[in-house]
């Protein structure tokens, strides 16, 4: 039998790491679950949501499947999503995909059969209905993550059109949704601008299929923050307004 020791090794590590520097953090821990956020996202490994929330263990609870899809008729989210909305009363809702995501990948390929793509259907579904607009949008890489900013926004107008969530605002609960996408290449979260906070917000999205084309720049958290500065600034405080206002393609996004 081959053993894992190694990882009980780092186990152990880990817990001396963390009581060293906070003597009071597993006893915090063990005592209450309180999380304002609940994060939907790829069970892709190198993303984990409290890394890149820079938030510790606790203050946000997790469901991660292939593609951050999700399925109304999956019992595992909704059981995670009812936990979530009715005991935890989180705040928020994350669904965060990220870009190169190997699922939505997969969602495009033509090859079909496997367990897998029974998952994916309705993203392949959607991808070969509108698989000309997508032909259009340029080379391959430019078409996937394409499609994975949409699969975001598919499954933000999934998790509205629950009843858990559904119930939740009839009732008056302040319930977020959000929709992100995460940067492989640079470590960044962007907002989709895919946000929910009410039936009403809800019934008048556009149609999944008219988000096609009608593509909204994603703001990472630098680029909004450049936005913010530039938007503060009154062009009667500028030398020369016209000179010094930087292009937008410049800002970082």
């Amino acid at each position: 039998m081959i053993s894992l020791d190694h990882l009980f090794d780092r186990n152990v590590a880990w817990a001396d790491r963390k009581t060293e520097q906070d003597p009071t953090f597993f006893r915090r821990l063990s005592e209450q679950q309180a999380p304002k956020y609940l994060w939907i996202g790829c069970s892709d490994s190198r993303i984990t949501a409290n890394d890149v929330l820079g938030l510790d263990p606790g203050e946000v609870f997790v469901h991660r499947n292939i593609a951050n899809i999700v399925h109304t008729s999956d019992m595992n989210i909704l059981a995670v999503l009812e936990y979530a909305v009715d005991v935890l009363h989180v705040q928020h809702i994350i669904v965060s995909g990220h870009y190169g995501c190997g699922g939505v990948q997969r969602a495009m390929a033509d090859e079909r059969g496997a367990l897998v793509d029974h998952w994916l259907q309705p993203l392949s579904m959607f991808y070969r209905k509108h698989r000309r607009l997508f032909d259009d949008m340029g080379d391959a890489e430019r078409q996937l993550n394409r499609l994975c900013e949409l699969n975001v926004e598919m499954q933000i107008r999934r998790v509205a059109a629950t009843p858990i969530v559904e119930g939740a605002w009839a009732r008056g609960v302040d319930l977020h949704l959000h929709g992100w996408i995460y940067g492989m290449h640079d470590g960044l979260l962007r907002d989709l601008g895919a946000t929910v906070a009410t039936i009403a917000e809800r019934d008048a999205l556009p149609s999944i299929d008219q988000s096609v084309t009608a593509r909204t720049e994603p703001l990472s958290p630098r680029r909004r923050h450049a936005l913010e500065a530039f938007s503060a600034i009154g062009l009667e405080d500028m030398a020369s307004p016209p000179c010094c206002m930087p292009p937008m393609d410049n800002i970082p996004r």
